[in-house]
């Protein structure tokens, strides 16, 4: 799939803070391969992170201001755990559901499927059109051995 193409249908899913609660939100998220999810939060009282259980991605040290992105590539599709790793006693965790993408539709043949949805008052006039040019013809020979004969 071109990469243009892959733009227009990734979608980037935004993970914030809720520092009220100290928990992610939303805390789980349902996404498909080639989607992105960002973690962003700004000006925050306390510094806060998001590691993934495994190390697939990893945000770095707590920080009050984030602004970081995880793109979920074809041959991703899973379940990532992660936590705010000084928070993660009072239950700022989240969890990641990445599906697999949709298989991309087969492409289809446009002749054979104009041919082959055709109704009937569609392929009317090119029957008549045979019949009538048949018609000429059969006319046409006949006048011509009738002149022959005479």
């Amino acid at each position: 799939m071109p990469a243009e193409q892959e733009e227009e249908d990734s979608t980037i899913h935004i993970v914030t803070v809720d520092s009220t609660n100290l928990r992610f939100s939303p805390s789980t998220v349902t996404l498909v391969e080639g989607d992105s999810v960002r973690f962003f939060w700004s000006g925050q009282a306390l510094p806060h992170n998001a590691v993934e259980a495994n190390g697939f991605f990893d945000s770095g040290e707590p920080v009050r201001d984030l602004d970081y992105t995880v793109l979920f590539e074809i041959g991703s599709n899973g379940t990532y755990d992660f936590v705010c790793e000084p928070h993660e006693a009072f239950g700022m965790i989240g969890q990641l559901i990445v599906e697999p993408a949709p298989l991309p539709e087969p492409p289809t043949n446009e002749t054979n499927n104009s041919q082959t949805n055709m109704s009937d008052d569609e392929m009317m006039p090119s029957i008549s059109l045979v019949s009538t040019l048949t018609t000429v013809m059969a006319a046409s020979l006949i006048m011509y051995q009738r002149r022959l004969e005479n």
